[in-house]
């Protein structure tokens, strides 16, 4: 029987974990599709650490179940669920060499004969010249691989990644995104993926879990959640958004709204508040979605798209685009990205301009949410 047929999607049912007073994982049900790339995503301390703790059976679940592929999993130790976890730290034998820790886990099994399923492993994660070599002669990027190989090798029906990443230098950690992507599709089982980064979260997963403060926020394709943000946490945590606070003048199949002096149009279906005349709403739009006309040209703009007058109060150029900070009666700081590809010299610090943008590119939220929700501050960075 091919391990496909044998797995199964992962659930998670009423799922809790609480620490003394401490909720570190509200009550939450989440079903993980066969074969499909899961990241769950949030700032440290959000819970998404201990949810896949609890998958593996490293963490006792206060509430709730796990099940995979119809079987409940919830009362069995590690070492007897059908998943294998990669950790940050990689955790080779230094004593061994690449091929020895590949084997480890058929060893412990008492299978005998290990060289083609290693070398098969090895063929894999691209590192078939390195079976003799040591841990310590391997860059941190081929050591991440070995750890994928040692845990694919046992042939679990879901693949657990805590942070796998996270102590490779950026440049390196673009390349193992592709490259965990690219191994994820060949062998075609469950990869869940605990990450803190939003653009790793949004190159790998086919999914993408939003968590925040013990519970899920969103779920959904990275692009919907990009696109879609249904609460103020999600449009700041994933990229950047402008949120300009604004009153529903009228709701028909776009929303008509006050906000800075002037109308604003949205979709509809856009909005996930409450729409009454009068009412509170957060309109929201992403940096790059934005034009920047100087006040000079706002006559060429074309008719029907949001626009919001404004003064450069900072502008970085960084190489694809340039990114520009607005003062504007919408809002103190509104930030817009514009492709280098026709500078306009103009478009300096203390210019008058008009931004203006497709009002299909935005989005309403319920202004009862803090604004600020799911913005980095430098402490979270550090």
């Amino acid at each position: 029987m091919t391990q496909q047929q044998t797995g199964g999607d992962v659930r998670l049912t009423g799922i809790s974990k609480t620490y003394g007073s401490f909720e570190a994982v509200k009550p939450l049900d989440l079903t993980v599709p066969q074969g499909s790339f899961f990241a769950l995503l949030g700032a440290s301390g959000c819970g998404k650490t201990t949810t896949l703790r609890m998958i593996a059976g490293l963490e006792e679940a206060t509430t709730g179940t796990v099940s995979l592929g119809g079987q409940d999993i919830t009362g069995l130790p590690p070492y007897k669920r059908p998943v294998n976890t990669v950790f940050q730290s990689y955790a080779l034998f230094p004593h061994l060499d690449i091929s020895e820790n590949v084997a480890f886990g058929l060893r412990r099994r008492g299978i005998k004969s290990v060289k083609k399923q290693v070398a098969e492993m090895l063929e894999l994660v691209q590192l078939g010249d390195f079976a003799k070599r040591k841990p310590h002669q391997l860059s941190g990027g081929q050591q991440q691989r070995v750890a994928v190989a040692r845990a694919l090798i046992n042939h679990p029906q879901v693949l657990l990644l805590d942070e796998p990443l996270g102590a490779l230098d950026l440049k390196l950690r673009r390349q193992m995104q592709l490259e965990l992507k690219r191994i994820q599709t060949e062998v075609g089982i469950t990869f869940i993926h605990v990450t803190h980064d939003q653009e790793e979260a949004m190159t790998m997963a086919d999914t993408v879990a939003v968590m925040n403060g013990g519970r899920v926020e969103q779920l959904g394709a990275p692009a919907d959640l990009y696109e879609n943000p249904r609460t103020t946490f999600v449009a700041n945590f994933l990229g950047t958004s402008n949120l300009i606070e604004g009153e529903v003048v009228s709701a028909g199949t776009d929303i008509v709204v006050a906000a800075g002096g002037g109308k604003l149009r949205l979709p509809t279906d856009r909005c996930t508040a409450p729409t009454v005349n009068g009412g509170k709403l957060l309109l929201g739009v992403r940096p790059e979605k934005i034009s920047l006309a100087h006040a000079d040209d706002a006559d060429a703009i074309a008719d029907g798209r949001n626009r919001v007058t404004g003064r450069i109060v900072d502008s970085s150029f960084i190489g694809v685009s340039t990114q520009y900070v607005v003062e504007s009666p919408a809002g103190e700081a509104l930030q817009v990205y514009e492709q280098n590809i026709e500078r306009d010299a103009r478009l300096t610090p203390g210019a008058e301009v008009v931004l203006h943008w497709n009002p299909a590119h935005t989005f309403g939220l319920d202004a009862a949410q803090d604004i600020d929700a799911g913005v980095e501050t430098v402490e979270d960075a550090a």
